[in-house]
């Protein structure tokens, strides 16, 4: 069993948890994920290492509660336990020491985005970030990341908070005012990560990628995660979570994510859960 050493709501559709996992917190490395299991009847819910401590033995996560599963770990409070918390799972981020890097993270992409710009910025990078939401409200981890990054640059939809318009919006401001930039990593909804590329493959600005696809065992042996890279078949559990931005083929992956969106949403009675 794993406590719950904390919880936090962030807003009315996202909380954030720190858990006690010796193992996990010993070994992880940004871009990498765990599977949380709440309890033995539970379904493998794959989630983004958000923050880890490694003196503090605990990870933290960060969640959308959206469905039965999700709704089940938002019931729980610090002091409860979930039953399974496996991990590390998938590639560490590759992260490379350049002059400049800018992060654009779209919803709940702050989560898996927090720990790579902190990592750059331990290594010497300067880091600026783009945060998007449709609201004010659902602008996360914002104070998080003015800790350490240059540049805290909001993106709303109604314009409650920062520029009203999309993060392309604002990475677009910055390319046509000069800024230099060496690197993007853009990680939120497949159509913001597909519209940013579309923004800096043009301009030839590498830029790195995060795919969450349908997961199930997070070891490469279902191929529910199977993306396309480059032509070639990837397995987003084993060989990612990150991708270059280039060579992915957003649009199957899209396609792929609409199938079962429905499924996701339901509770399987005849499991008992």
């Amino acid at each position: 069993m794993y406590k719950i050493v904390s919880k936090e709501v962030l807003n009315q559709a996202v909380e954030l948890m720190v858990i006690e996992a010796p193992y996990v917190a010993r070994k992880c490395e940004a871009g990498q994920f765990i599977i949380v299991r709440v309890d033995e009847d539970g379904e493998r819910i794959p989630l983004t290492i958000a923050d880890y401590d490694r003196e503090a033995e605990t990870v933290t996560i960060i969640y959308q509660v959206v469905g039965y599963s999700t709704e089940q770990l938002s019931k729980l409070q610090a002091g409860d336990s979930v039953v399974d918390f496996v991990g590390p799972l998938g590639q560490p981020a590759p992260l490379h020491k350049v002059g400049h890097v800018v992060g654009v993270a779209g919803g709940v992409g702050s989560a898996p985005l927090y720990p790579q710009l902190r990592k750059l910025h331990d290594m010497g990078v300067k880091v600026d970030v783009i945060i998007g939401g449709r609201s004010a409200e659902y602008v996360i981890l914002k104070e998080k990341f003015e800790e350490f990054c240059d540049h805290v640059y909001v993106a709303t939809d109604d314009g409650s908070l920062g520029t009203k318009g999309f993060v392309t919006t604002v990475l677009t401001d910055l390319i046509e005012k000069g800024e230099k930039i060496d690197e993007v990593i853009a990680i939120g909804p497949l159509i913001m990560m597909k519209n940013v590329v579309k923004l800096t493959k043009p301009l030839g600005i590498p830029t790195s990628v995060s795919l969450n696809p349908i997961m199930i065992d997070g070891t490469g042996m279902c191929g529910g995660c199977r993306v396309s890279v480059g032509g070639k078949t990837k397995f987003a559990c084993v060989d990612g979570p990150d991708f270059d931005g280039y060579e992915v083929d957003f649009d199957e992956c899209m396609r792929r994510q609409a199938m079962f969106q429905e499924e996701e949403h339901e509770c399987k009675i005849g499991r008992g859960v």
